[in-house]
């Protein structure tokens, strides 16, 4: 989670939303992404999105059954689609994100592969507050 929180950084200061994934396999980092939904003037260049696609790039295949995917902010339901497609085996994710994660529109659903795993919370504290002093520095209230 560390290297996904520096991949965070790296968008806070492009100006991105600040939102940093990395994938793993064989507990080697084999992808990194954050979000570029600005400088690529595409609304799915989210961070996992990015990620993803660099880890079938590299690995030379269209999924990830035993890819452990990182993500600082808990993912959007697009990125959950994506995430299912890839059968990746694990999320871990840092914040929570009432306003825009994929509880809000799922609910008790399952919107992940149905051989994956969850965990959320992990480093929560220092993934939301990037996210809240990006969303200050803008004087945005989008991010509690």
């Amino acid at each position: 989670m560390r290297e996904a929180l520096r991949q965070a950084k790296l968008a806070f200061e492009a100006d991105e939303v600040p939102v940093g994934a990395v994938v793993v396999w064989d507990n080697k980092i084999i992808a990194r992404g954050y979000n570029q939904v600005e400088l690529l003037n595409d609304s799915t260049a989210h961070a996992e999105m990015i990620a993803l696609t660099a880890a079938f790039n590299m690995l030379g295949s269209k999924y990830l059954p035993e890819a452990v995917l990182y993500v600082t902010v808990e993912p959007c339901l697009m990125c959950c689609g994506a995430l299912y497609w890839s059968k990746a085996a694990r999320i871990v994710y840092g914040a929570e994100d009432v306003k825009n994660g994929y509880r809000k529109t799922v609910q008790d659903n399952w919107p992940f592969h149905p051989k994956a795993t969850l965990t959320g919370g992990v480093l929560a504290e220092e993934c939301g507050q990037l996210m809240k002093d990006f969303f200050k520095k803008k004087k945005i209230d989008a991010f509690i």
